[in-house]
């Protein structure tokens, strides 16, 4: 076994260990004894998946680069990891595939099929159905989380509430090009590609959708 599976593997194992902990402890605080157990089940249960897509795909490089990116997903982006393990999770449940080449040294986990045939659907580290045209799009909201930590998702989900409910994306939305002429397209052209994390996205590759 070469010195990438061996760090693989610990990678592997330590990110199954850390949402266990955390699990164990987010329980402990809530319910006492009974909570740890059962907290540091639902741990395993989130991490045990995570922790192995993680290793089988080698998704850190064995460098500074793969560790320092894994101590920032396991640290101050904790809560965006959590939320994609639940993420990758459900899609392993639903018999989707870890894409191991993409995802190999990349610092995320990628899954061949996505939530939409139209759309990549990224959360924490977990991107689901991407390609190489529209990867760097992805990895934008990667780096989103890591700066923000765990303010990210807060955030995101604070525009999506504000911009649905109040649109005052109107006021700049190109009316010409992307006519909001119907119920599903004020959430699909408007509300989605007005949002800032995505606006920001767009502006790095892709274009939004019309």
């Amino acid at each position: 076994m070469g010195l990438k599976e061996v760090a693989s593997m610990v990678f592997g194992i330590v990110s199954a260990a850390v949402h266990i902990v955390l699990g164990a402890l987010l329980g402990q605080w809530a319910g006492g004894t009974l909570g740890l157990v059962i907290g540091a089940v639902v741990g395993l249960l989130v991490g045990a998946p995570f922790g192995w897509a993680v290793a089988a795909a080698g998704s850190y490089g064995a460098d500074p680069k793969g560790i320092f990116l894994f101590v920032v997903d396991h640290t101050w982006s904790l809560l965006n990891t959590v939320v994609g393990a639940v993420y990758l999770a459900l899609h392993l449940v639903f018999g989707h595939q870890l894409d191991r080449v993409v995802s190999a040294a990349s610092g995320r986990v990628n899954v061949v099929e996505g939530v939409s045939p139209r759309y990549a659907t990224t959360i924490g580290t977990v991107c689901a159905g991407s390609s190489p045209g529209i990867q760097r799009h992805e990895d934008v909201h990667i780096l989103q989380a890591r700066l923000l930590g765990p303010l990210y998702l807060p955030l995101v989900v604070l525009n999506y509430a504000l911009f649905t409910i109040a649109p005052v994306w109107l006021l700049w939305h190109d009316h010409t090009n992307a006519p909001i002429n119907r119920f599903t397209r004020y959430f699909e052209i408007g509300v989605y590609p007005h949002v800032w994390n995505e606006a920001i996205a767009y502006r790095i590759q892709g274009t939004p959708p019309r």
